[in-house]
């Protein structure tokens, strides 16, 4: 019963076996091998741009921190949630790259809106040579408190960007489970919506550890190719990078496992019913929700093997019967049984 997080799972057998292929012989060092070529040529399919500026590194923090500080100048704001992945989950990595500083805009349920966009840009201009300017908007789906930015979201979003001149980037550490959701392909939920650049996750989904920064203006893949290499995040056996991303892209994997975990948590949001106390604290479109539950429902389920992350509490610091919040995350791996256990446990 580990649902602490999407990266406690299992990497997919076929991205396993696609890394020990790359182990056969030998090949070019720093991504001047063919896995390499054929892993920004699947990414670049996926996202129906072949054109993009496409290149692979291991973690989703250095990801979003390459890719704003291509967009941003060190003098700049970087608009985003106030509960967004690169403001709570990365120690600073965005601002560090970029030498930008993140400006922090409120919303209901992890989600930003034109207004409060609109309203955050201005008061930023008011402020002259006297504070940080305007820089780019990054968004967050599937945001951090589960929900999703549907297309329509994301457009009027992105036009408010652009009538002040700014690029966006979408954090996509959970991308597959926000296209899963939407019902959307990649090229829908990005360049078609106005995303100017896009970090695509496989870690979470599956992979062993991989993600690709995505920039649809090719212009930016010299800068992005050498801001990489200064940063310390070009492997010199990077063919055991892309051959993940090679068997992510064939055949649909990504979305297949994203499916699978979305399924798994539609299956416990229903089954939420049985648990007496228990509700949804936001929407959950994809892998991962926050749910509220007395204190004796987490008690139960801690004891019978449960893992997960508490917030606001813990299970000694209140009555049984209290609500207690938690964050529960599906990987790709979880079976309908690991769920109904959860789900028994709570119920008591």
């Amino acid at each position: 019963m580990m649902f602490a997080s999407d990266n406690t799972g299992p990497v997919h057998p076929k991205i396993m076996d696609a890394v020990m292929g790359a182990n056969d012989g030998y090949a070019m060092p720093y991504g001047n091998d063919a896995i390499t070529a054929t892993a920004r040529d699947a990414v670049g399919a996926v996202f129906e741009a072949p054109e993009a500026a496409v290149e692979f590194v291991a973690t989703g923090s250095v990801a979003n921190a390459l890719a704003l500080a291509c967009m941003a100048k060190p003098w700049d704001g970087v608009f985003c949630h106030r509960t967004a992945h690169v403001e709570e989950d990365e120690c600073g990595a965005p601002d560090f790259y970029s030498g930008a500083k993140t400006i922090l805009i409120d919303g209901a349920d992890g989600k930003i809106t034109p207004e409060g966009l609109e309203a955050a840009i201005m008061q930023c201009k008011g402020r002259g040579v006297h504070g940080a300017q305007p820089g780019p908007l990054t968004l967050t789906n599937i945001t951090e408190r589960g929900t999703a930015y549907s297309l329509a979201e994301i457009r009027a979003l992105t036009a408010v960007a652009r009538a002040h001149g700014l690029a966006t980037h979408l954090d996509g550490a959970r991308f597959a489970n926000a296209c899963a959701a939407l019902g959307c392909s990649p090229a829908e939920m990005t360049w078609k919506a106005g995303i100017d650049a896009v970090s695509f996750g496989g870690t979470k989904n599956g992979c062993m550890g991989v993600e690709a920064v995505v920039i649809f203006d090719p212009a930016h893949g010299r800068e992005l190719a050498l801001r990489r290499k200064r940063g310390g995040h070009l492997f010199s056996k990077h063919r055991y990078l892309s051959s993940q991303m090679v068997a992510y892209c064939a055949d649909g994997l990504w979305l297949d496992m994203a499916m699978a975990a979305n399924a798994r948590m539609a299956q416990l949001v229903q089954g939420l019913a049985r648990v007496p106390g228990a509700h949804l604290c936001h929407p959950a479109a994809g892998n991962l929700a926050f749910i509220d539950a007395p204190r004796a429902a987490h008690a139960r389920a801690f004891a019978a093997g449960a893992q997960y992350y508490l917030f606001d509490g813990t299970l000694d610091d209140g009555p049984s019967d209290g609500p207690l919040r938690c964050r529960i995350v599906c990987d790709w791996a979880k079976k309908p049984e690991d769920v109904e256990q959860l789900l028994a446990a709570w119920a008591g």
